[in-house]
């Protein structure tokens, strides 16, 4: 147990800060978005497990030889059994730390989804009054502005997308339909899921580089992503000239700090601070995408961060059967 423990930490400490580090300065991310964001959900979720794991291992170590055996003793505890002895203040700490922590990172999620559920609700009721609907595209609002700007608000109720006038005149056919299909595959597959549980895993830990360098790398991920979709009905060329029409007109005069992080949870896809050299490098020089065995590796890779800390927690157990 006390091993397994150290173990824990051991691994805590290096999801936390050199591999986060080391991925976000990777190049080949850009080559399997879909691969390293599924990287990046494992860094997240290997690295609140592990450090969890440690404090509520070395927590229980003298309560048992393995986890399971621990917290059958710690609940032969709780309800009076006399011939479990009590761990000491210490071990009562680390199991409170583990607790608390715990109750930490999922009151942070359930505050930061309820908290975008109202954002999103008000800017609704705004898009009601400032645009219509339009009268070619299902679930698609029209704003009355010059400027051209496309984004999409996701909802449980029904996803839209914004369009406003001035990118439906600016913009060729073949560009609004390159804008449109980026927008509707942020909605189709629901990449304000990921969004948020990568802003709350930062506001729960913001002095953590993982949250940190995740969110950021999760946020221009997705952007790929759906430039991707966009290029199966619209050539790269055409795309180019649309997210740079887009995004050329959003600029920090227009558009404050604040106000962009309070956007950044109720809508997904605004071209301000997306359109970043990388993306647009993506675009203008394609590069190969990785091969079977690469793909294999990345993948491989994700699954053992999930499953390590886990064989960690109960390997003793699993040993004696």
């Amino acid at each position: 147990m006390l091993l397994t423990s150290y173990f824990l930490a051991a691994l805590a400490i290096v999801l936390a800060w050199p591999t986060p580090l080391a991925l976000s300065k990777a190049k080949w991310t850009a080559r399997a978005p879909v691969a390293a964001v599924l990287l990046w959900q494992a860094i997240a979720l290997g690295g609140g497990l592990s450090m969890i794991g440690s404090m509520l291992v070395w927590g229980l170590t003298p309560l048992g030889n393995d986890l399971i055996s621990a917290l059958h003793a710690g609940w032969l505890l709780v309800t009076g059994d006399p011939s479990v002895n009590s761990p000491g203040v210490i071990h009562l700490f680390a199991l409170s730390t583990a607790f608390l922590f715990a109750f930490h990172l999922v009151l942070t999620l359930v505050r930061a989804s309820w908290r975008t559920t109202r954002q999103r609700a008000k800017h609704r009721q705004l898009l009601r009054l400032l645009s219509n609907p339009s009268q070619t595209r299902p679930n698609t609002l029209v704003l009355d502005h010059d400027l051209p700007v496309a984004y999409c608000v996701p909802g449980f109720n029904g996803s839209v997308t914004v369009l406003s006038r001035g990118l439906l005149t600016q913009l060729s056919a073949e560009e609004q339909r390159g804008v449109i299909a980026h927008e509707s595959s942020h909605l189709d597959q629901r990449h304000d899921f990921l969004i948020l549980a990568f802003t709350a895993w930062h506001e729960a830990l913001p002095w953590l580089p993982t949250s940190r360098l995740s969110l950021e790398a999760v946020r221009q991920l997705i952007e790929m992503l759906a430039d991707d979709k966009a290029l199966e009905v619209v050539t790269r060329p055409v795309l180019l000239r649309a997210i740079v029409g887009v995004a050329s007109s959003i600029t920090p005069a227009k558009t404050s700090q604040d106000d962009a992080k309070g956007l950044a949870g109720e809508i997904v896809g605004m071209p301000g601070g997306e359109v970043t050299s990388r993306r647009l490098q993506r675009l203008l020089s394609p590069v190969a995408p990785l091969s079977g065995f690469q793909n294999f590796v990345v993948l491989s890779c994700t699954v053992l961060l999930l499953v390590c800390p886990t064989i960690l927690l109960i390997a003793p157990r699993l040993l004696s059967w």
